[in-house]
This record gives C-alpha cells, structure tokens and sequence, in this order.
C-alpha cells in the first residue's frame, strides 16, 4: 500500500493545486476516518494513506522530492501510517479544518478583545414617548483601569509571555479526529502573565464604575425600541474596543390611552340619557380636550374615530387616529322620584309596540328558540 502513487491515492493529477490536494483529502479523511468507520480495517487502510499521501504532497520540499525520486526520495520522511495517522496527524487535520472552525487553527489571534454589550431598560410616560425629550441615565460599567491603561500590570512591572500558549493566547487540544483551537486557560487569551498585578484592578486591566450618560429619545418610539448607543458598554481587555450600550424602551401604562401601532384607544364612559338623546362630550387628547359628538341612539361599544390625533411613530410621517369606544353608563344613587319616572318611561316604551332595545330582543327571541330546540 506505501508503494502506491500519492496523486492516485488522493485522485488528483500531479499538477494539482495546494487547494485540490486539501480538497481531496479532506474527502477522503472524512469518509474513512476510524470514528466514523468503527471496526473497518479497510476504512483505517485507506485513511492513513490518505493521511501519509497528502502529508507528503502538501509539504512543498517533500512533494519535489518525491515527484523526482519517487518514494525512494522521501529517506523515510514520510509511510508507515503511524507518523501520518497518529501522533503528526493532529497538524495535518488541524489544518485541513481550520476552515471550518473559525480559521487560524495555530496561529495567533488578537490579544485585545472587544468589551461586551450592555442593556439599560428606561421607562418612559406615554408623553415623553411620543413626544421625545433628552433622558440622564447612570449605569454601572467596567472601565479601563487609569493605573495601568488596562495593562492589568503594576507601573514598570515586566509583562511575560505565557509559557502554556507561547503568547499566542490559545491552545489545541485533540477531540477524536478533530484538532480544536480554544482560549488559553492560564492567560485567558491574552498571551501574557503579570509578574505584578495592578493594585487598583488586581490583574485584570478593568475596574468597577458608573457613569451617567444623556440619552436622546426621539419623537414617537414604542415599548421595545431599542437605542444604541455605541462605545458606552464595557471597556474591552487588554486595550480593545468597548462594547455598545442598548437602551430598551418601556412605556408605562397610561390613565386613559392604551397605545395600538400608531392608534391610541380610549375608553369613553356615556350616560345613558346622552347616548339615547344624543349630545356632546369632552374628550382628552395628548394635545388637549376635544369635542366628541355622540349621535342620538348610541349603543354600548360603538367606536369613533378622531383622526390624526394618535401618534405619529419613528417610522412614519403621519399620526394615527384616537379610537374612543363607548361604555354607556347605566344610572346610580337614584331617588324615588327617578324611579318613577324611570317606571314610567318603561310602561311607555312597553305600550308602544315597538322595539326600543335592539340588542335584548334579538338576544331574546334566541334565548327562545333556543329553549324550544332544546329543552321544549
């Protein structure tokens, strides 16, 4: 099996690319893997000359010596599939997958790291809501420590590199057939030891603050807009960027308007004599009372529209409406001669021979039918 061409191990021709070699071998590594072919001596045949092939064609000094010598050039260099298969597989594989799981796979990566995002709820009334204004808030931080300017190290303390990653801030570690690259646990990634840590920060660069911050909620905004004010989350490690701070709207509940979209709905209490004679009432809006007029014969439930005094949102140019739905409001507290009269009012209405109530007699008559369905 070591006697057989690389090229014709992998399927490429000899003038392949680097990125054909990968290619192919990756194919071939992933379908014949030992993890995923247990028991399967002829899978774990094919995968460690897979392995020794493209640990040979992807080696630029290696691959000249054998495309001129054959494997008589390679001096041992390369065969046996225990070198390639095992213990110097791990690099190869590492390589071959770096792609996948986030590049750099033995390289270095940044020391600084970006601060993490906050979240700030602010509650607002309906009318500063609608109408904007300029908030203060305070918000506790983390804040790159003035001793060190984030170094995490006392003043002309000696920084060292770190002696598990080698500086580089990550390490590999072997998980079944996958080489993975994680965050260094000495260093935390930022490829150094403080000989002597900080006072102010103990080590870490960053301290414990508030700061208080204006805050510009325009015109029109909703319970869950958010408003982001960038660079005034946490500090970031080791001198990188600070995060963004996200200020959630709430909007507290209002005494009168409940808010639907760019519509505010009202409920509106009547009285009885009004809805049924008809008449005039005042009703608030964000802007001041306005008239409503309540037509003679107004039922419980009736909704009417006063146009472009709802809300104009930070999405749209124009206001929506006020929505006021009618609750006719049945008399309290009556005294005997409102009863009577009230008596009378009944005798006339029962003696017209005409139906006053639209509502209860078409809820009657299906009370009766259903009565005579199915109970009669």
């Amino acid at each position: 099996m070591a006697n057989r061409d690389y090229y014709e191990v992998l399927g490429v021709s000899k003038g392949a690319s680097k990125d054909e070699i990968k290619k192919a071998y990756r194919r071939l590594a992933m379908k014949n893997h030992p993890d995923r072919n247990p028991d399967d001596e002829a899978a774990e045949a094919r995968f460690k000359e897979a392995s020794e092939a493209y640990e040979v064609l992807s080696d630029d000094r290696k691959r000249q010596a054998y495309d001129q010598f054959g494997h008589a050039g390679l001096g041992g260099a390369a065969g046996g599939g225990a070198g390639a298969g095992a213990g110097g597989f791990g690099d190869i594989f590492g390589d071959i997958f770096s792609d996948i799981f986030g590049g750099g796979m033995g390289g270095g990566r940044s020391r600084a790291s970006r601060g993490a995002d906050l979240r700030y709820d602010l509650d607002l009334d309906l009318e500063t809501a609608i109408d904007g204004d300029t908030v203060e808030i305070r918000i506790p931080t983390l804040e790159e420590c003035g001793s060190c300017d984030g170094s995490g190290a006392e003043a002309d303390s000696p920084v060292d590199t770190c002696g598990t990653c080698q500086g580089v801030g990550q390490v590999r570690i072997q998980q079944g057939f996958l080489s993975i690259q994680q965050t260094c646990p000495d260093c935390h990634g930022s490829g150094k030891k403080v000989r002597n840590p900080c006072k102010k920060c103990g080590g870490e660069g960053r301290v414990q603050s508030s700061k208080t911050l204006s805050v510009k909620v325009p015109p029109g905004v909703d319970n869950g807009d958010r408003i982001r004010l960038g660079g005034e989350g946490e500090a970031g490690e080791m001198g990188g960027p600070a995060g963004d701070l996200y200020v959630q709207i709430n909007v507290r509940p209002h005494e009168f308007f409940v808010r639907d979209g760019n519509n505010l709905r009202a409920n509106v209490p009547v009285d009885m004599i009004t809805a049924a004679l008809g008449g005039e009432i005042d009703v608030p809006t964000l802007k001041g009372k306005v008239s409503l007029r309540i037509p003679p014969e107004t039922q419980s439930g009736k909704t009417f529209r006063l146009r472009g005094k709802g809300v104009q949102s930070v999405r749209t140019s124009s206001p929506g409406d006020l929505l006021c739905k009618v609750s006719v409001e049945t008399p309290v507290n009556l005294n005997a001669k409102q009863k009577s009269l009230l008596e009378e009012l009944r005798e006339s209405l029962d003696s017209s021979g005409r139906s006053h109530s639209p509502a209860t007699t078409s809820w009657l008559d299906k009370a009766k039918r259903f009565f005579n369905e199915h109970l009669g």
